[in-house]
């Protein structure tokens, strides 16, 4: 199968699209199909770009532009490039992750192409508009709904996602979770030695992972960081960093880190503590569950379906700094449920690797592939 991946972000970007994007053209080389994919280009830091070497297939760069503000994102500009690089791949179907920009182009080529298109929502922009500019959700949703309403599936990544576009008028959804890497994520990478260095005191370490930015609400961690014997630990980075080192007081900043690096850092944390309201998934929850750490995050959204709450750790209400405060101090004094939590946590990830969810998307593609078929005939 010939598929073209139009992603409004990939390596080296360090976000839950670019990661999903890439283990989907991961998998389906492993399983002997030909990917293409098709991505915003990124600043060129040198003489030669290098950024695509790692790329398990083609990757084909259209124009971009840093969004205001947040640099570290960047928007498509128009580009022939796209159509042409999609029936020059001889694609059978076109797969579009969190379509808003590229996506929306990346769908009127299918069109025109008279091409298959699975559209994954990935990202709550309409809840972005809200926080950056007070207002234009509407805007938000009405594109949406024209690219979500053109394809032939849409593949929402939790319950809480897939009503939320059956409520704005999307059809033809489904579920489709993402996958987590359960071999690099996992409790025997817990490191006494890196504990000592963030917590010399003994500590309880409570641990946030993600960008940095006014949509995750990093700044709900105040009341966690005046806690008595509790060291807050932020990896990230984005926009907000500066404001949160002032909003934080004694939290310990990372910055960004990945591979085992990041997965040591991950399993050698007692809670892991996640704040944003508006996850359609919330990938970096899924990855402390498979490090075996308790997890307390706003029930909303994604974390809804991920959290089971007093079994692998806490939901609390969103935005709401005085019950993550307590939900902490509560698993604090208690490190028997920590590890009880904890436990729980990985045995229910277990089976939510990329293999089994790629399987999954291949047939979401073989279905709708079929479904055109009968169509025609």
């Amino acid at each position: 199968m010939r598929v073209v991946i139009v992603t409004e972000s990939f390596p080296p970007d360090v976000n839950g699209v670019a990661h999903c994007a890439l283990q989907t053209a991961r998998h389906l080389v492993r399983r002997g199909h030909d990917p293409l994919v098709i991505a915003p280009a990124v600043p060129v830091t040198g003489p030669a770009d290098p950024t695509d070497s790692d790329a398990p297939c083609p990757v084909v760069r259209v124009p971009s532009l840093p969004l205001p503000g947040y640099p570290q994102v960047r928007v498509a500009l128009p580009s022939r490039r796209l159509t042409a690089a999609i029936a020059a791949h001889r694609a059978d179907l076109v797969h579009l992750a969190s379509p808003f920009v590229l996506g929306v182009r990346g769908m009127a080529a299918a069109s025109r192409l008279g091409l298959p298109a699975v559209a994954v929502y990935q990202t709550d922009l309409a809840g972005y508009a809200r926080t950056y500019v007070g207002a234009g959700e509407g805007a938000a949703w009405r594109r949406l709904r024209a690219v979500h309403g053109a394809a032939d599936r849409t593949l929402a990544p939790s319950t809480a996602a897939a009503r939320d576009l059956e409520t704005h008028g999307i059809a033809r959804i489904r579920l489709w979770r993402r996958g987590v890497d359960t071999v690099r994520f996992r409790p025997e990478l817990r490191d006494e030695t890196l504990r000592r260095e963030l917590a010399p005191g003994g500590e309880l370490l409570v641990g946030y992972v993600g960008r940095l930015a006014p949509e995750k609400r990093v700044e709900v961690l105040s009341g966690v960081c005046g806690l008595p014997g509790v060291r807050v630990v932020v990896v990230g980075d984005g926009p907000s960093g500066p404001g949160l080192r002032s909003a934080l007081p004694g939290a310990e900043f990372l910055g960004r880190r990945t591979g085992t690096d990041l997965a040591r850092i991950f399993a050698s944390l007692d809670v892991f503590a996640h704040t944003g309201p508006y996850e359609t998934f919330c990938q970096t929850v899924q990855e402390a569950m498979a490090s075996g750490v308790p997890v307390v995050a706003p029930a909303a959204g994604g974390p809804l379906d991920l959290v089971d709450h007093r079994r692998t750790g806490l939901l609390v209400p969103p935005d709401d700094a005085t019950a993550l405060r307590e939900a902490v101090a509560a698993l604090a004094t208690a490190p028997a449920l920590r590890a009880a939590y904890g436990r729980a946590g990985r045995v229910a990830v277990e089976d939510r690797t990329w293999e089994a969810v790629g399987d999954e998307l291949i047939g979401h593609y073989l279905e709708v592939l079929r479904e055109r078929t009968a169509v025609a005939a």
